[in-house]
């Protein structure tokens, strides 16, 4: 069993956050339950984590020089990267060099869940080969495009409708869904200009048509492997609106999904909470894409279970057992949903009604304390458990409608 000293003393165990949004911020509070010290790093200042974290930096996290220096500073145990948007080649040396150094009996740190993880799945080409082309699991058609001409050719290819997206964003920045000719270079242009790194490489996915879509929130730790009940979501404009604990599947597709996760999750080793996208219709079910690290769409897990994302991947990545006593791995409790709150303009996020809000019992609320908002973000979560998910979705619909958001 690993040992964890006390914070800010010479026997700490120190977890520094490369990312420190709002799944990062639950992260950090899970730590500190262990009385873990938290080292909060991101590209702006006082983002959410920072807001709990023993100390923070905010640094250019593409730079690896920088990257570098902030982990020789502070000398973490773990390095969790939370985002994509990291100079993953830096993790990867560092890791090498943390293995030469293990090799001669000095102490080391470590990358959660590896660097190889975070390297590959930093950018949808990365975890696209390795699922399609070297595990062989079912994913949609794709072709990777690096000018225009290849764009449109691809198209021609794949057909319409088609899903155009930057090998490395989030939260759906450049994505879109091309479904005439008279679309494509619009989906371009965007594609271009809402890269995490800028513009270049684009991924083309053929549209498959699916029934619903699944999280499948994967844990790798000191006892094995273990699954969340699967998680339903809503998406709109490539971004997570709504999601719900448990979707209804059948067992041959959980079955499935639960066998390409684990597939996924073995190649990329470590430990901790890996997000798995899939498509699924009927019984069959395709992979879309692959999180080392909590997914937004299972902040649902803070009602739905007893342990939730933030606290399993914290358990897991320390080498703490995930599994109760009796065998029993993560208690559902009940059917929940939870509906995202966005905010857009520019300013300061500022809510009224909370009361409001929070009138139904069967309601939680969490507020990310995002520092300012340009444009459109996800700036807060309602959460519900109800009778059944159509009811638990309702609930946490109504909860959000009622407050108010501002930017002042």
């Amino acid at each position: 069993m690993p040992t964890i000293g006390t914070p800010l003393t010479p026997h700490a165990k120190r977890v520094l956050l490369l990312g420190s949004g709002e799944l990062g911020k639950e992260v950090a509070i899970e730590l500190q339950r262990f009385g873990v010290e938290v080292i909060a790093v991101d590209r702006y200042a006082d983002a959410p984590a920072m807001q709990v974290a023993h100390r923070s930096h905010v640094i250019d996290m593409l730079d690896g020089d920088a990257v570098r220096a902030v982990i020789e500073r502070e000398r973490p145990q773990l390095v969790v990267p939370e985002i994509e948007a990291i100079h993953t080649e830096t993790l990867v040396a560092l890791e090498r060099e943390w293995k030469q150094a293990q090799d001669d009996g000095n102490p080391t740190a470590r990358v959660i869940p590896t660097a190889r993880a975070a390297r590959l799945t930093m950018d949808r080409e990365g975890i696209r080969r390795l699922a399609a082309e070297e595990l062989g699991v079912p994913v949609s058609p794709y072709r990777f495009v690096d000018t225009i001409e290849d764009y449109r050719a691809a198209i021609e290819v794949l057909g319409l409708p088609c899903v155009v997206k930057p090998v490395m964003s989030s939260s759906g920045h450049g994505q879109s869904i091309v479904r005439s000719l008279d679309e494509a270079d619009a989906a371009w242009e965007y594609a271009q200009t809402g890269g995490r790194a800028g513009a270049g490489r684009v991924i083309v996915e053929g549209f498959i048509d699916f029934d619903y879509e699944i999280t499948l929130l994967t844990v790798r730790h000191v006892g094995g492997t273990s699954f969340c009940e699967p998680i339903g979501h809503l998406q709109r404009d490539g971004d997570y609106r709504e999601s719900w604990q448990p979707q209804p599947m059948s067992s041959h597709a959980l079955a499935a999904a639960q066998g390409i996760s684990r597939e996924v999750s073995d190649a990329l080793g470590g430990w901790g909470v890996f997000g798995m996208e899939f498509f699924v219709k009927g019984d069959k079910v395709w992979f879309s894409e692959v999180s080392p690290r909590p997914h937004d769409t299972g902040l649902v897990t803070l009602v739905s279970q007893d342990l939730s994302e933030f606290a399993l991947h914290a358990r897991a990545i320390l080498g703490l057992p995930v599994q109760a006593q009796d065998g029993e791995v993560i208690r559902q409790l009940g059917p929940s949903a939870s509906c995202a709150l966005l905010a857009e303009g520019h300013g300061v996020p500022v809510f009224s009604e909370i009361g409001a809000a929070l009138r139904h019992p069967n309601v939680a609320l969490r507020l990310f304390g995002k520092p300012r908002v340009a444009g459109h973000r996800r700036v807060g979560v309602t959460l519900a458990r109800g009778a059944d998910v159509d009811d638990a979705r309702r609930i946490a619909r109504e909860a959000a409608a009622a407050l108010t958001i501002d930017l002042v």
